[in-house]
């Protein structure tokens, strides 16, 4: 994105934040945003309420499936495409805490990862906003603006059929280049699943495999390349074979082992 862009004195830099990050908070809502499209979006909450409510209410909006509808929708004065997600708990407790997170929430953490994965080469979504709204003492609300990525699939959809633009057999050798990338920059992705890998249309490779849901990983995890390997593909694994049993995706044991040869042959050796 354009770093030189002009910035209104309303939406003063804070060294808080990224640089080329602006952070505005009004008593309804607290903004931080890329700069190029800060009075863009600001001016979207301040009409709406909050990001998602004006995500929801546009008039061919494009809806995709997750814990949550993600709305699709281009910034109005810019050629930029969001996506845009209310920002949920999951696990036993969600019932009770809802939406409702402890200030600032974990929505700095994405950003701030986001940005030092793409520092390291390794390939993910582009967070270029979010938005906090008070919910009780000490509590907030919030909406992540990541940058729409077309014609991409997770890999749950690859190995259910669902993803026409490419196979299992195809998308495979592209989830274990990131994980080697991952490994090598001893990244631990807890949370590593078929739902937050995509694959993206690459005029080069064909598709490139992203890591998203970027908040829980840990950098510099103390332990040695192979075992962040390990580590990350076990847990992938695991995913994989729930897939399976949920809802029958065509993936055999032998091609999951040879998988998991394969990754860990990567990083054999290294430190």
């Amino acid at each position: 994105m354009n770093s030189d862009a002009t910035v209104p004195a309303k939406h003063a830099r804070d060294a808080s934040v990224p640089a080329t990050y602006i952070r505005r908070r009004t008593p309804a809502f607290e903004l931080v945003a890329h700069e190029s499209i800060a009075p863009s979006i600001g001016a979207l909450v301040e009409q709406h309420g909050t990001l998602y409510d004006w995500a929801a209410g546009l008039p061919q909006v494009r809806a995709l499936r997750g814990r949550a509808p993600v709305y699709v929708g281009d910034l109005p004065g810019t050629d930029v495409r969001i996506a845009v997600r209310h920002v949920w708990h999951g696990g036993l407790l969600a019932p009770l805490t809802s939406d409702r997170f402890r200030a600032p929430t974990r929505a700095p953490l994405e950003l701030a990862n986001a940005l030092r994965l793409h520092a390291a080469g390794i390939p993910t979504t582009d967070v270029l906003a979010y938005a906090l709204y008070p919910a009780g003492p000490g509590l907030r609300r919030v909406d992540v603006a990541t940058r729409f990525i077309p014609d991409a699939a997770d890999l749950g959809m690859v190995l259910a059929g669902l993803a026409p633009g490419i196979s299992t057999e195809g998308a495979l050798p592209r989830v274990a280049s990131l994980l080697e990338a991952l490994a090598m920059h001893t990244v631990l992705h807890p949370d590593l699943n078929v739902k937050n890998i995509l694959l993206v249309p690459d005029r080069e490779r064909g598709h490139t495999a992203f890591v998203i849901d970027v908040d829980v990983v840990q950098f510099d995890a103390g332990r040695p390349t192979a075992e962040v390997m390990g580590l990350n593909v076990a847990r992938l694994l695991r995913s994989m074979r729930k897939w399976r049993a949920r809802f029958g995706a065509v993936i055999d044991d032998g091609t999951l082992a040879d998988f998991e040869a394969t990754c860990l042959a990567s990083v054999r050796g290294s430190a």
